[in-house]
């Protein structure tokens, strides 16, 4: 008997806009395009669930999907990522300078942002919570890079380190059984998986 596969997708390329709170931003013309062509993915069919973060930039992501599969998403706002509304907008040597201090500090928070280890009890209790639900089918969650990334360094029983961190650009996807939460692979990109 097959058993139901549970997938993390992160939203891909966003429109960035220093003038708009970064929950905000949507999808660019590339994210949109690359998800149009990941919702047609044969490894997708059996999705009976699509739950998103309530950043628009996973809503928009998670649409595409389930408009594509004909069902309807569900939205949890817990599952959004970091908190980084300490520092706002940061250009990106700064981020990505920032972001290694969350990861190589998860108990501290950094420049205010939120804890790692927070931020990973969040998306573990959001994800189980989901899946204590035991419907049918697989279930798709759209998400963020640094809470995904949290979520698969727990279900993979690494411990936090960005060595784990999805490859750039986001649109990436890692998978694991509902029963055992077994690691089936890490991040792939939306067209390796499409594939």
């Amino acid at each position: 008997m097959p058993t139901d596969i549970v997938r993390y997708l992160t939203h891909p390329q966003v429109q960035i806009d220093p003038d708009v709170p970064v929950p905000q931003w949507g999808l660019s013309p590339v994210g949109r395009t690359r998800t149009e062509g990941h919702a047609h993915a044969g490894s997708l069919a059996n999705t009976t669930q699509i739950i998103s973060s309530g950043e628009r930039k996973a809503i928009e992501t998670a649409e595409i999907i389930a408009i594509r599969l004909g069902i309807m998403i569900e939205i949890r706002e817990a599952m959004h990522e970091n908190d980084r509304s300490a520092t706002g907008f940061l250009k990106p040597v700064e981020f990505e300078a920032v972001a290694d201090q969350f990861f190589a500090q998860p108990h501290l928070s950094v420049r205010g942002w939120e804890r790692a280890i927070d931020a990973q009890a969040r998306i573990v209790r959001e994800t189980e919570a989901v899946l204590a639900r035991n419907r049918p089918g697989d279930v798709l969650f759209v998400g963020h890079g640094a809470v995904g990334t949290l979520l698969f360094c727990h279900t993979a029983g690494h411990p936090i380190d960005r060595v784990h961190d999805q490859p750039a650009g986001g649109g990436n996807c890692f998978a694991f059984t509902r029963d055992g939460r077994d690691v089936l692979h890490g991040w792939r990109s939306m067209e390796e998986i499409g594939r």
